[in-house]
């Protein structure tokens, strides 16, 4: 009699398919798809294992704060660190000069204070202690193969230079730019490098392309230079072992510009503020004085497929632990009128309370 394997739910994620590659840095995906880290253990959990490679990922700048300059960071440093190759290009004059604030990875004694908080709250005697165990850590963290895939980046602690005085990196500024001529030039000879008909996927590298229709860019009103620019960037990445990573502020464009920009990403991230003082907002979520953001995921890339991709929720908090590390938690809801309100991956339902709110549980 045959075995039957697991039953996996069409609904959920196979994770039991994604496997370490040989490679460090590289994860093997679903449908023959290969993934690299975006840096932050949180976000690879939610996107079902990180970034695909040949996809593009498009992250919309919220006006009010940088907030898209940590996935920025987190995505540049993990591929620096894995000797991954990078093509930056920034609208600054000097855009090397932006690797200097790029996030190290944590020591010993970070990973030491960062060990879970169930264990302070329990509050048992001390020679009890031993009948629990050891505390069981997190399964991003940096222990075992997800160490080589994704490291826990400490924002307040700069990169080492000698990893991206190198050769991997090249730097091209867009400032005064009269087209995208020359950065599409710098991006075609840079995914060449990566071309998937040279063989596998032993190699990858990273483009990331920061505030790319910012003000200082002669082009920044040539609307159908620019979404021509990122087809022909999209149809390049496609066939090379590269992901790229764009970030754009959509207040600063048409809307059917940006709703162009929005429907040519394979992956679509936004990133937003919060207001210091919102009290309607605080009532509804609990430990909103520890967010400095959201996160909204509208779109995850479906490469060799054609089945949507189901997340558990599609808005995240942003959160900045110990000062140091970026973590993104699926947003609670507070108990309202006196019901008992629960955390969204706990609820098997609707909320119990009536009351409508702007943001997505």
């Amino acid at each position: 009699m045959a075995t039957t394997g697991t039953r996996v739910s069409s609904f959920s994620p196979n994770l039991s398919s994604v496997k370490s590659s040989q490679h460090p840095g590289l994860k093997n995906g679903p449908n023959g798809t290969t993934f690299i880290s975006s840096g932050i253990s949180d976000l690879d959990k939610i996107l079902g294992g990180g970034f695909t490679l040949g996809s593009l990922v498009m992250i919309m700048e919220d006006a009010e704060a940088p907030h898209h300059m940590l996935l920025l960071r987190n995505f540049m440093s993990q591929g620096l660190l894995h000797r991954q190759p990078l093509l930056y290009s920034s609208p600054s004059k000097d855009p090397r000069g932006f690797l200097g604030t790029l996030p190290s990875p944590g020591s010993s004694k970070d990973d030491i204070a960062r060990e879970p908080s169930h264990e302070k709250d329990l509050r048992i005697a001390w020679q009890y202690k031993k009948y629990f165990g050891e505390p069981q850590l997190n399964i991003n963290s940096n222990n075992g193969g997800q160490h080589d895939y994704c490291n826990d980046l400490d924002l307040r602690k700069p990169l080492e230079r000698h990893f991206f005085t190198s050769n991997n990196v090249n730097c091209v500024s867009i400032q005064n730019s009269p087209n995208l001529d020359v950065l599409k030039d710098r991006c075609a000879e840079f995914l060449a490098q990566f071309s998937r008909n040279e063989g596998g996927s032993s190699s990858a590298g990273r483009i990331a392309i920061q505030s790319f229709c910012s003000p200082q860019c002669k082009y920044s009103d040539m609307e159908w230079h620019m979404l021509s620019f990122i087809r022909s960037l999209k149809g390049m990445a496609r066939s090379s072992n590269v992901v790229i990573v764009v970030t754009f502020p959509p207040s600063l464009l048409s809307p059917s510009c940006s709703k162009r920009l929005q429907h040519m990403a394979d992956t679509l991230l936004s990133v937003r503020a919060i207001p210091d003082e919102d009290k309607e907002l605080a009532k509804l979520l609990t430990g909103y004085q520890d967010m400095v953001g959201l996160l909204n995921v509208h779109k995850v890339a479906r490469l060799n497929t054609q089945v949507p991709v189901i997340l558990e929720a599609t808005t995240f908090s942003i959160k900045l632990q110990k000062r140091r590390y970026l973590v993104f938690e699926c947003l609670n809801q507070a108990p309202v009128d006196g019901s008992g309100g629960s955390s969204y991956g706990n609820s098997d339902g609707c909320s119990r309370s009536t009351k409508a709110g702007s943001l997505d549980f």
